[in-house]
C-alpha cells in the first residue's frame, strides 16, 4: 500500500535496473549483441560458445555483485545517516573499512613481519579484511555498551578509524614496492574475479543485513525527529541500535571483505533517492534506495570495462568521479534534503 503512490518512479527504476544489467553483459573487450545477451538469460542456445563461456563465468557473477554491492551499500548508508541524523554519514562510518583495510595490511604489508606469505592469496586476502572488520565490530559493541549517546559511538569510530589508519602507515612506511602495489590494487576496489561461490557467500551476507535493516524501517522514521520522540513512540531504542549496528557491519564488512573498499555510493545513494521520491518513509526510502544502489554500481561498472579497450578503470575511481560532485551539490543544497 505504501509503495502504491510511487508505484511509476518504481517501475521505471525497475526496468532501467533491467536494461542497465543486461547492457552491462554486452559490454567488454569483447562486445556481445544486445539480443543475444537477451537470450543467454532467456536459457537459448548463443550461436559463439565463446559468449557463452564469457558471459557465465566472467560478466554475470561480476554483474550480480554489482547488484549486491550497490543494494548493500546504500542501505547501510541509508540506515548510518537516519541512526546518526548526520547527513554525511556513511556505510564505513563506524570505522569498520579501516579494520578491513588493518587486515587486508597486516597480510600484505606486514607478511615478512608476521610470516604470512603462505596466505597472500585471494581467499587469505578475504579473511584477513573480514577478520578486521569483525575485530572493529567487537571493539564497538563493548564499548556501545558503555555509551548510551549515539554521537559518541559516532566518534569511537572515527578514532577507531584513526587508529587503524595510523597503524597501516607504519606499515606501508616498511614494506616493499611490490606488498604497496598489491595493497593498492585492493583498496581500489574490484568487481571482477568472481567465482560463483564467493557471489554465493556475499548474496547470503548482503541478504541477511538486509532483512535486518528492513526490520527497523518503522523505528527509524521516529529516529529522525530523535531518541527522546521514539521512547515516547514505544521504540526499544536498545534494541534498535544493535540491529542497525549489526545490519550495517555485515552489509559493509562483508562487501569489504569479498570487493574491497568501495567509495561514495552509500554515502549519496540515500540523498539521490530522497530528492527523487521525496519523502522521509524509510518504507519507501528503502526500497527505493536498494533499487538505486543496484542501478548506480551497474552504471560505474559498465563504465569501468571501457568497451572494446583490454583494460579497466579501478571501480573506486568511477564511483568517486560520480559521487564526489553530487555530495558537493548535496552540501550546497542540504537543507533540501533534511
Amino acid at each position: 500500500m505504501f509503495l502504491k503512490h510511487h508505484q511509476t518512479k518504481f517501475s521505471i527504476l525497475l526496468l532501467l535496473v533491467s536494461l542497465t544489467f543486461l547492457l552491462n553483459l554486452s559490454l567488454g573487450q569483447v562486445a556481445i549483441p544486445f539480443l543475444e545477451v537477451v537470450h543467454f538469460i532467456l536459457g537459448k542456445k548463443l550461436p559463439q560458445e565463446t559468449w557463452h563461456y564469457i558471459l557465465l563465468d566472467f560478466r554475470l557473477p561480476k554483474a550480480i555483485t554489482a547488484l549486491l554491492v550497490g543494494s548493500g551499500l546504500s542501505i547501510c548508508g541509508l540506515l548510518m545517516q537516519t541512526f546518526f541524523r548526520n547527513p554525511m554519514a556513511g556505510p564505513y562510518v563506524l570505522g569498520l573499512s579501516s579494520g578491513s583495510s588493518l587486515g587486508v595490511a597486516i597480510l600484505l604489508l606486514g607478511s615478512e613481519i608476521f610470516s604470512l606469505h603462505y596466505i597472500s592469496s585471494q581467499i587469505g586476502i578475504a579473511t584477513a579484511s573480514f577478520m578486521g572488520s569483525l575485530f572493529v565490530l567487537l571493539l564497538i559493541v563493548l564499548v556501545s555498551r558503555k555509551l548510551k549517546d549515539t554521537m559518541s559511538i559516532l566518534i569511537v569510530g572515527l578514532m577507531f578509524s584513526s587508529f587503524t589508519s595510523a597503524f597501516v602507515s607504519v606499515l606501508t612506511y616498511f614494506s616493499t614496492a611490490e606488498q604497496l602495489q598489491r595493497f593498492t590494487f585492493w583498496s581500489m576496489g574490484n568487481l571482477a574475479n568472481m567465482s560463483w561461490e564467493q557471489v554465493l557467500q556475499l548474496a547470503l551476507w548482503v541478504c541477511s543485513g538486509t532483512f535486518l535493516a528492513f526490520l527497523v524501517n518503522k523505528p527509524l522514521d521516529a529516529l529522525l525527529l530523535g531518541e527522546n520522540y521514539a521512547k515516547s513512540m514505544g521504540v526499544n531504542i536498545s534494541k534498535t541500535r544493535w540491529i542497525i549496528i549489526f545490519s550495517s557491519s555485515i552489509l559493509a564488512g562483508s562487501i569489504t571483505a569479498l570487493v574491497g573498499p568501495i567509495a561514495f555510493v552509500g554515502l549519496a545513494v540515500p540523498h539521490i533517492a530522497k530528492l527523487m521520491f521525496h519523502t522521509s518513509n524509510h518504507k519507501v526510502l528503502f526500497f527505493a534506495t536498494l533499487l538505486l544502489g543496484s542501478l548506480s554500481m551497474l552504471i560505474c561498472d559498465t563504465i569501468s570495462q571501457l568497451p572494446g579497450q583490454s583494460f579497466m578503470i579501478p571501480i573506486n575511481a568511477i564511483t568517486s568521479l560520480f559521487g564526489a560532485p553530487i555530495v558537493i551539490y548535496l552540501l550546497i543544497n542540504k537543507n533540501r534534503t533534511w
